[in-house]
């Protein structure tokens, strides 16, 4: 599986290290292009390769990972998604007061869904701050848990795959209408760190 992240700020970073540590090869892009992004890129691993946002739009798995305000241009400039995982780690937060936008009766990655027609949509690794996402998945004893929401049940299952192969445990909230509310910025799992103990 060939993977991409479209932004290049905290949490791509740190889902690009768990992921090239994991052996996935792995083009990170900003809209800096990737001139701005050749050392980062090298940082990350040995696997991590810095390309344009289009680019790593072709990707199997895509991880969107830019700032709310940003998503609608960002998805415009992707000619044409076919039929790629889209991994959604977006938060609709209205600054400088840091509260939920107002999205109506829709959450944010059904919104986003909306915006990236052909792409199959999950939404994860938004629930948990940059610096937990960075750390080792292990803690405790456990794993740390990501969740997920989604519409589709077979890219679901490969990103429950890739969370378990990056050494954290996936939850499945459900579908984007329902889970995708509970783990959205402001939702119940949003900023709960989770560890999944052994049996």
């Amino acid at each position: 599986m060939k993977i991409g992240t479209i932004g290049a700020g905290n949490i791509a970073q740190a889902f690009a290290r768990h992921a090239a540590q994991a052996g996935f090869e792995v083009v990170i892009s900003s809209k800096s292009g990737p001139a701005a992004l050749i050392n980062l890129a090298a940082s990350l691993g040995p696997g991590v390769k810095a390309r344009t946002v289009e680019e790593a739009a072709q990707a199997d798995l895509v991880l969107l990972s830019v700032p709310w305000d940003a998503v609608a241009d960002v998805l415009a400039r992707v000619p044409g998604w076919k039929n790629q995982i889209l991994v959604d780690t977006t938060n609709a937060i209205h600054f400088p007061d840091f509260k939920p936008l107002d999205l109506g009766e829709k959450t944010s990655s059904e919104i986003v869904a909306e915006q990236a027609p052909g792409a199959r949509v999950v939404k994860a690794f938004n629930t948990l701050a940059a610096a937990l996402l960075a750390a080792s998945p292990g803690e405790g004893g456990g794993q740390r848990v990501v969740v997920i929401s989604g519409d589709d049940a077979a890219a679901k299952a490969e990103v429950l795959a890739l969370i378990g192969n990056l050494g954290f445990a996936g939850l499945d909230l459900g579908e984007l209408a329902t889970g995708g509310r509970l783990q959205q910025f402001g939702g119940a799992f949003s900023g709960v760190n989770l560890l999944k103990l052994p049996a």
